[in-house]
């Protein structure tokens, strides 16, 4: 049975270890017949990821840290000498200093300020940069960020997150507005509270886990496999008439008025 994205290149930017909500995503483009391409950050996390990609039938490790144009540039460079393009493109990298995610919002500095918006928000814009002749090259493609319910409300200890999820958000609208000529759509899942590594940093997690599924009509927390079945859809000719939308995988949490 062929799968929905048989034949097509997709590069994955996120996945530091098995529990980034970015490897179940990575896994799911496979399963549906994507060559999938990751890419890491440094030393600390390359044996990693290049495990992780051995797993998969086909897929590479690239080294790039998109804080970095040099960087940015060669993962592309290497995309065309292994794949010859790309078609699609995930972007699940979000970064804030621990300190930014403590206290007020009132509190945090310019530095940490430029830190989150520029990986957390401007990444995406540096790599569709890249990403956008290749797909056009290719007839057309797709892009999907993750986000977050804080960049439309207020949430305890996401401060400066929140600020650079918003800025996302309509980053995702401008892109789409700007690449649907080209036959390029991108859009933004923004997944309910999910435990990795990031989201343990921000205080507070599990209490709001465990509210979450308390009160969303579902019932339930998110699970990281229904945000990659959803990138998936995104991806695929299935959402070939969706672009520049926000969709909430959170157990519909989203829609609560009061909690």
């Amino acid at each position: 049975m062929a799968g929905l994205l048989d034949g097509k290149v997709a590069l994955v930017l996120g996945v530091a270890n098995r529990f980034s909500i970015a490897w179940p995503i990575a896994q799911a483009l496979h399963r549906e017949g994507a060559r999938v391409l990751l890419s890491y950050q440094g030393d600390r996390v390359e044996r990693s990821v290049r495990q992780l990609a051995e797993s998969l039938d086909g897929a590479i490790a690239l080294p790039c840290d998109v804080g970095d144009d040099s960087q940015i540039d060669s993962l592309f460079e290497a995309i065309d000498r292994e794949a010859g393009g790309v078609d699609a493109v995930v972007h699940s990298i979000a970064f804030a200093p621990t300190e930014a995610l403590d206290g007020a919002y009132l509190a945090t500095s310019r530095e940490a300020f430029r830190t989150s918006l520029e990986v957390s928000v401007y990444s995406l814009t540096a790599v569709a940069q890249r990403a956008v002749p290749r797909m056009e090259a290719r007839g057309g493609g797709s892009i999907v960020t993750l986000t977050y319910l804080g960049g439309e409300r207020v949430v305890p200890h996401y401060n400066v997150m929140g600020v650079a999820k918003a800025a996302l958000d309509m980053s995702v609208r401008y892109l789409a507005a700007d690449l649907g000529a080209k036959n390029i759509r991108v859009n933004a899942i923004s997944a309910g509270p999910i435990s990795t590594a990031s989201s343990r940093a921000i205080k507070g997690f599990l209490q709001m886990a465990h509210r979450t599924a308390e009160i969303a009509p579902l019932r339930r927390t998110t699970t990281a496999e229904e945000v990659a079945d959803t990138t998936v859809y995104l991806l695929s000719h299935l959402a070939r008439g969706v672009t520049g939308e926000v969709i909430h995988v959170d157990s519909g949490y989203h829609v609560v008025g009061m909690a």
